[in-house]
């Protein structure tokens, strides 16, 4: 009897010993991406894992050049960084007039935008996607100056002035698109920068808005303006200091309140661009 305990007490014992030595068979690569989600994938997946990924877009838009680079945070949400940059000047351009009259202009474009967007792909492998997002440097804005040959004029408030000869008139304008420099935007558009269904290149395009409020005007006149034509050859009694005179700073001020009224429907900045992306590992 002790002789059959002692036997089933040694197998007992090594029993486990030899389960143990019997690996269970090691699981392919092939097994794990049967069994792992897509998007968590990595080795040149098209679907790469959460901030695996980043994307690099140049292209143009209505803010002029465009650039933009993204991480993936999710199979469904792009982090996007954006800016927008455009300057331009146009020096000594006649208007209002020919010849010796008319105002010799000098006008500048400036553009220049930057903000963050939240990128949704509510189908992932599809390039749809919904894109809110917040502006914190905004920076749109256009500014002229100009010089008034003597005799030609300018109406401001129903009255028209006459550039005098002995101090012709200087304007100096500015149109601002950049009420709330930090602002909130909205966007929608077609094309992942980091392609789900795999894939480097992609060519977005983005449309939408940018909450920019009720535009700035300002509008300053320096020099000698007439209200009867006759008197701006002969500096005549109509003529008076355009920066001093009170009728004329209300003539002023009320054109400005009128070029306000009719720029109320601005109150937003459109958000038109397309471009080309590519994307690559960074982890």
């Amino acid at each position: 009897m002790k002789r059959i305990t002692s036997s089933l007490m040694v197998v007992l014992l090594a029993a486990p010993a030899c389960l143990l030595g019997q690996a269970a068979p090691a699981t392919t690569d092939s097994s794990n991406q049967a069994t792992t989600p897509p998007y968590l994938r990595q080795g040149g997946s098209a679907n790469p894992a959460p901030w695996s990924r980043l994307a690099l877009e140049g292209g143009i838009g209505v803010g002029g050049i465009n650039m933009q680079a993204a991480v993936e945070a999710n199979r469904y949400l792009n982090i996007r960084g954006i800016g927008n940059y455009f300057s331009y000047t146009v020096n000594n351009i006649k208007v209002g007039g020919s010849g010796s009259s008319g105002s010799n202009v000098t006008g500048k474009l400036n553009f220049a935008e930057a903000g963050l967007a939240v990128d949704y792909y509510p189908w992932p492998n599809h390039g749809f996607r919904l894109s809110p997002g917040f502006t914190f440097y905004n920076e749109n804005g256009v500014s002229g100056t100009g010089v008034m040959a003597t005799g030609s004029s300018i109406t401001l408030n129903s009255t028209k002035y006459y550039s005098e000869a002995a101090n012709n008139m200087n304007l100096n304008a500015n149109l601002g698109l950049n009420t709330h420099k930090q602002t909130f935007s909205i966007s929608t558009g077609w094309g992942n920068m980091i392609p789900r269904s795999g894939g480097h290149w992609a060519f977005p395009v983005e449309l939408g808005a940018i909450i920019t409020g009720v535009p700035t005007v300002n509008l300053n006149i320096t020099g000698r303006g007439c209200t009867v034509q006759t008197d701006a050859a002969i500096n005549g009694p109509s003529c008076v200091d355009m920066s001093a005179n009170t009728a004329a700073q209300t003539d002023i001020n009320s054109q400005v309140s009128k070029y306000k009224s009719d720029l109320n429907v601005l109150q937003v900045w459109p958000i038109l661009s397309f471009g080309v992306s590519y994307n690559f590992a960074i982890h």
